[in-house]
């Protein structure tokens, strides 16, 4: 059985790129906004999160802790996937609980690969 992706990316064009990529190893499931994500992996709750940062009505950083608080969300690897690409935001990102950072646009599939499969191993 293939792992389970959930991808919260707002962007159509972002979730097809990352849709194409994965669509092969992974089970993929998609969501649009935070609140739809958090509803959302309470019913399914996947192996890993690609989660964007500037979604509409919640940020992923928000989104992040609200999994955190939540015992049966906490432990799922997060990876940022984001377009927050200044100095210093990685650091900022992985201080507030990220597993892994990596920017937008996806220019190398296989650095996405590498990171979710670091995720899985981790386990959570």
């Amino acid at each position: 059985m293939k792992p389970t992706i959930a991808v919260v990316e707002d962007n159509p064009d972002n979730r097809l790129l990352v849709q194409a990529i994965l669509d092969e190893r992974y089970e993929i499931i998609e969501y649009e906004s935070g609140i739809a994500a958090l509803e959302g992996l309470r019913e399914v709750v996947p192996d890993l999160v690609l989660l964007d940062i500037s979604l509409p009505e919640m940020d992923g950083t928000d989104v992040l802790r609200k999994m955190k608080e939540d015992p049966r969300l906490a432990a799922i690897p997060v990876i940022a996937l984001t377009a927050h690409a200044m100095a210093g935001d990685r650091e900022r990102f992985l201080g507030e609980g990220f597993d892994e950072y990596l920017t937008k646009p996806i220019v190398n599939d296989e650095l996405l690969i590498e990171a979710i499969e670091r995720g899985l191993a981790s386990g959570g």
